[in-house]
């Protein structure tokens, strides 16, 4: 793990020496003619909007968009070494909300602030604008916004006398009672931080804190070490995932056995767009090597992770980003791809297939119904991680997994909170 840092670091310290010293390409005048490559993240954008794009893009300049599809698991690395490389940068990028302070503060991007009323102006999405500006100019504006909340097995909740929960020990306490041999009463990977910070958030605690220009990491203080011992309570006497799972496809394993009532997962949380992949599993007409889910509302429901007095908790917010690379020789035609990106059209079309539009004024088009309700509750009380300038060193370190498996492993809290305090303070300031 240390050497995987070492390179996390240098990596990052690359772009900072390479986006410091190249000087962009100059804007063409026009857009017209001009083949670009857009990178998206993992394969939450579908075909029917990446085919709107290209189709849109070609219409409006004449040239060629390329979509390639980058996973998230080396994404960081391949941004790292792309950005600042004029001849293999992506033109136009999505970015995960919580990396965009690192690339934004050394230069990666170009200042599209000329663009952003044209582009939504305040209607955008506040938090995802704030981790895309430095001192008030805006480098990434936001693309989607997710929220996580809750899904259940309705069936056996109701089979075990349980209703819905107003608070979240009333949740912890269900999801324990849950629990079998073979299915767990709430499934959480034991390294899954994104989801657990969700229980340190509820407890009024924090990842990091900034005092003047710098970031220290707050993983010892005592309302975050009091969410993390209910983390590991809740993981202890509810889950059966493995405590080195980190990122994961729960909604299988609340699928699984739907037919029987004895599911391997009672309940899991997940980001809204999981409700695609939720219910009543078939073959694909179109492949029937492959299955797609029907949701049933007799066995399935949903509903927001309730906090420590009621309400809603707060939980992470999903979502990315997108930005123009300042080493693009295609200025112009990027540019025009980020008008496509935040047209009316296309901001419907991300609500019509569950992606939060980035433009709130289009929120409407996710719809009315339980998701879009649960979706919109949630994303009201989210937050995001740190805005920290080596925030993304630090995701891409591992050291999160790393800290969270151990505490959910039934490590002690206070002495691994002070081990990686000191660990992330090493890297959370650039």
């Amino acid at each position: 793990m240390k050497r995987k840092i070492g390179l996390l670091a240098a990596a990052t310290a690359a772009v900072v020496v390479l986006a410091g010293c190249s000087t962009p390409a100059p804007a063409d005048e026009s857009a017209d003619g001009q083949n670009i490559t857009l990178w998206l993240m993992g394969g939450d954008t579908p075909d029917t909007l990446r085919d709107f794009l290209k189709t849109e893009y070609a219409d409006a300049t004449g040239g060629t968009l390329t979509i390639e599809q980058q996973d998230w698991s080396d994404a960081l690395s391949k941004l790292t070494t792309a950005l600042p490389d004029t001849e293999n940068t992506p033109d136009v990028t999505e970015i995960g909300n919580t990396w965009s302070p690192t690339f934004t503060t050394v230069g990666a991007f170009s200042d599209i602030s000329d663009m952003y009323d044209e582009v939504g102006g305040d209607k955008l999405l506040p938090s995802f604008v704030e981790v895309g500006a430095v001192d008030g100019a805006n480098y990434a504006l936001p693309y989607y916004f997710g929220s996580r909340y809750i899904f259940m097995r309705k069936d056996v909740w109701a089979a075990a006398g349980l209703e819905v929960p107003t608070t979240l020990a009333q949740f912890n306490e269900g999801a324990a009672k849950l629990k079998t041999d073979t299915q767990s009463g709430f499934y959480i990977g034991g390294e899954d931080w994104r989801n657990g910070i969700s229980w340190v958030f509820a407890n009024g605690g924090e990842l990091a804190k900034k005092d003047g220009d710098t970031w220290t990491s707050t993983l010892s203080d005592p309302r975050t070490v009091e969410g993390l011992t209910q983390l590991q309570t809740l993981y202890t006497e509810s889950s059966l995932a493995p405590v080195t799972e980190a990122d994961s496809t729960p909604w299988v394993n609340l699928n699984n056995n739907a037919a029987t009532g004895a599911p391997e997962a009672a309940t899991i949380i997940a980001p809204g767009w999981a409700h695609w992949s939720i219910g009543d599993l078939t073959p694909d007409p179109k492949d029937d090597t492959k299955t797609v889910a029907t949701w049933n509302d007799a066995i399935f429901g949903n509903f927001v992770l309730p906090g420590v007095d009621g309400g809603a908790a707060p939980v992470f917010a999903g979502g990315s980003n997108i930005a123009v690379s300042a080493a693009s020789k295609n200025q112009a035609g990027s540019r025009e791809l980020m008008k496509i990106i935040f047209s009316e059209e296309y901001q419907n079309l991300l609500g019509a297939n569950g992606l939060g539009p980035a433009n709130l004024d289009y929120v409407s088009s996710l719809g009315d119904d339980q998701f879009a309700t649960a979706l919109s509750e949630s994303a009201a009380n989210s937050k995001l991680t740190p805005a920290a300038p080596g925030w993304a060193a630090v995701e891409g370190s591992g050291l999160l997994e790393e800290f969270f498996g151990k505490v959910n492993g039934g490590g002690d809290i206070p002495a691994l909170a002070k081990e990686y305090d000191a660990k992330i303070d090493e890297l959370i300031n650039g």
